[in-house]
């Protein structure tokens, strides 16, 4: 198999940007006031990608365990400011904690199980493995819990009389909003498990793409990708099930009395 890799010109690289072009047409033409959401995304899209380039590249040449644990805080600690600032209501201090504690619980329990028993990588700290793999769990992760932390206080303002009709009839406060926390936990491993149910047939995921860009078999590659996509639902699913379990303790004071975080 050909193992060779095809870089791109720089040249050929701002061909791409007609693309762009293309949705700043369509915008204009159907009068949707984007253009400028466009072009900020693809700026800072193009400037931090080519910053994270560099920074790899001296990373991946100087593998160290505490620079690669030093990124893997910096990644967790950014998807969880990411994930806190992506809830669409008013988040308590109570609930930024635990959306904290979620999200690192869920990362690093799947990320050191994938790390140590699924591939077995020796040293651990490779940085080439680690932080890419680390990144598709991470972002996934995240993503999860925001769904999940939008639909359960979605779920909670639009359910509050039947809340407090369940409380009034002798129910604890974790009974009475056990249904929303399942909706909420199901409402964030939905788009997961859709891409896996198309996985394979309908799109080819970008890390087994990108190995076989670069030489591997698709056969390898398969194996990598069918790890990593169980390592990224295992992941959502811790963070978000301890969520959902302790989530109800932020909407209640002392008292078990709804708080109203309008």
């Amino acid at each position: 198999m050909d193992s060779e890799i095809i870089e791109i010109e720089w040249w050929r690289l701002i061909l791409a940007y007609i693309f762009v072009v293309v949705l700043i047409v369509i915008l204009k033409w159907r009068s949707i006031k984007r253009e400028k959401d466009v072009l900020i995304a693809t700026i800072r899209m193009s400037v931090q990608l080519v910053i994270a380039g560099f920074i790899l590249e001296y990373i991946f040449k100087n593998d160290h365990p505490l620079v690669t644990i030093g990124v893997l805080a910096i990644m967790v600690a950014f998807a969880i400011y990411t994930a806190i600032k992506r809830v669409k209501h008013n988040v308590p201090l109570q609930m930024k904690k635990l959306i904290a504690i979620s999200l690192t619980i869920g990362v690093v329990v799947s990320l050191s199980y994938f790390i140590f028993v699924v591939i077995g990588l020796s040293p651990w700290y490779k940085a080439t493995y680690v932080i890419p793999i680390a990144g598709m769990i991470v972002g996934n992760a995240m993503t999860g819990i925001t769904l999940g932390v939008n639909t359960y206080m979605n779920e909670m303002s639009s359910q509050k009389q039947l809340v407090e009709g369940a409380l009034m009839l002798g129910a604890t406060p974790k009974e009475a909003t056990r249904e929303i926390a399942n909706r909420a936990f199901d409402a964030a491993m939905t788009p997961i498990l859709n891409n896996m149910i198309g996985m394979g047939i309908v799109f080819l995921p970008g890390m087994m793409t990108g190995q076989i860009l670069g030489g591997a078999s698709p056969l390898v590659s398969i194996n990598y990708q069918i790890a990593i996509m169980l390592g990224i639902l295992g992941a959502v699913a811790l963070s978000v099930i301890v969520f959902a379990v302790l989530g109800y303790k932020t909407f209640f004071n002392e008292r078990d009395q709804l708080i109203d975080m309008q």
